[in-house]
């Protein structure tokens, strides 16, 4: 019985105290945040329902397809850049693999916006700062372009058809200029996703004649009640919450 004891002693804690020696030697896996953002040249806003997927992936073999280590979908909710966030376990970050984030923009499954050069990067290197891909918009692909466009005024809320020179534009910075019925006006805007705000325009001080008065009345009224946007055959509607059509735009040559 003591010669059981012994052996059980000898071969059932040897290995356990072998591992206890052992085990801090071996690197533990850990947990790691890839923080960055996603962006593009063109200024012009993305459709609603739009898609960005940010991938952190091996690409050491050049003839076998990328291993995907991580992977984010955004749906975009604001203005340039997107930001992403990958995590991803440390122990399957290779020391003689080559790493890359690849990134992506489509709508209804199809490409709209792609990286043309390869983004190499140290996946466990701690950066402070974000790590920022640009991406070059697929050849043939149209995009909504709300931004940077100047857009012609053909519909007031309550009036109906108008025949004056009227405009709508809005910059990347989210700022509002253009040409009401009579004076110029100037506001600030915020655009998230199909969701569009408006803030209360000032404008120049010129009078005109009755007619158009009553038309920059009406319109001034309703771009403050203003909630969204959509674009349909090259126009810009700008809609209530309700979804109400409030003012018309065709886009401008």
């Amino acid at each position: 019985m003591l010669d059981r004891i012994a052996e059980l002693l000898i071969f059932g804690f040897t290995p356990l105290a072998i591992g206890m020696l052992v085990a801090p030697g071996v690197p533990k896996a850990e947990e790691h945040l890839l923080k960055g953002a996603v962006t593009y040249r063109e200024r012009i806003a993305l459709p609603p329902g739009a898609l960005v997927t940010v991938q952190l992936a091996d690409v050491s073999l050049a003839d076998a397809p990328a291993a995907v280590i991580a992977e984010q979908k955004v749906e975009p909710t604001g203005q340039l850049p997107i930001p992403f966030e990958l995590k991803f376990d440390t122990s399957a970050i290779q020391q003689k693999s080559t790493y890359a984030l690849q990134a992506r923009i489509t709508f209804n499954d199809q490409l709209m916006f792609m990286a043309t050069e390869r983004h190499e990067i140290d996946p466990l290197v701690d950066a402070p700062q974000t790590v920022v891909v640009t991406l070059v918009r697929k050849k043939g692909v149209e995009a909504v372009p709300i931004v940077g466009q100047v857009w012609s005024l053909q519909f007031i809320d309550g009036i109906g058809g108008v025949e004056s020179k009227a405009t709508f534009h809005v910059d990347e910075n989210g700022k509002v200029t253009g040409q009401a019925p009579c004076n110029r006006y100037f506001a600030s805007a915020e655009i998230k996703g199909s969701a569009l705000t408006v803030g209360k325009p000032g404008a120049t001080m010129m009078a005109c004649e009755a007619k158009l008065m009553t038309q920059e009345q009406a319109f001034f009224g309703v771009l403050e009640k203003v909630a969204g946007f959509r674009v349909e055959n090259g126009r810009l509607i700008l809609t209530a919450e309700d979804g109400r059509e409030l003012l018309r735009f065709a886009a401008s040559a």
